[in-house]
């Protein structure tokens, strides 16, 4: 069996995606390096992908430019967090222009789950107390309320999206 090289950017994907959902969870940030991270490895796994033509990786370029300028007008409009937006914009990138359907179908089922869970009581028990003294992130968001970590959700459809093609 064949040491695939593809494979070392792909566990630096799942790493750098766990990271975004822990520390979006825990601080409500989606930390710009992770972010960075992902789209210098994602150009590492397209040098390293056999059979991706150069048509196809501009298709996906175009995608995640799509999410980007659509995701900065919701962000505008303080409907969602600029992380978010920088999260899912990287994650179209991995998940390719075909699978960006299933990437944002998912992002909204888990999500939507997330929210649920955010209207139960759990709610005290899902929220860490803010001790950076950083200022409530609900603040800047048109709803107000409690602010849910998207970035789990995003991350968690990546993860789902990206991966399983590989070892199928």
């Amino acid at each position: 069996m064949a040491f695939d090289p593809n494979l070392l950017p792909l566990a630096g994907f799942a790493a750098l995606m766990v990271a975004a959902a822990v520390t979006d969870f825990v601080r409500l940030v989606i930390p710009n390096t992770v972010v960075a991270g992902l789209a210098l490895l994602w150009l590492l796994h397209i040098e390293t992908m056999r059979g991706t033509t150069p048509a196809a990786t501009l298709e996906t370029l175009a995608c995640a430019a799509a999410v980007l300028i659509v995701g900065l007008l919701l962000f505008a409009r303080g409907l969602i967090g600029g992380g978010d937006v920088k999260l899912l914009s990287v994650a179209t990138l991995w998940a390719g222009a075909g699978a960006l359907p299933s990437l944002l179908a998912l992002t909204g089922l888990v999500g939507g789950v997330l929210a649920l869970l955010f209207m139960t009581p759990l709610r005290s028990r899902l929220t860490a107390p803010r001790l950076d003294g950083a200022p409530d992130a609900s603040a800047g968001f048109a709803g107000g309320g409690t602010p849910i970590p998207y970035g789990v959700a995003i991350a968690a459809a990546a993860l789902i999206v990206t991966i399983p093609p590989y070892f199928g």
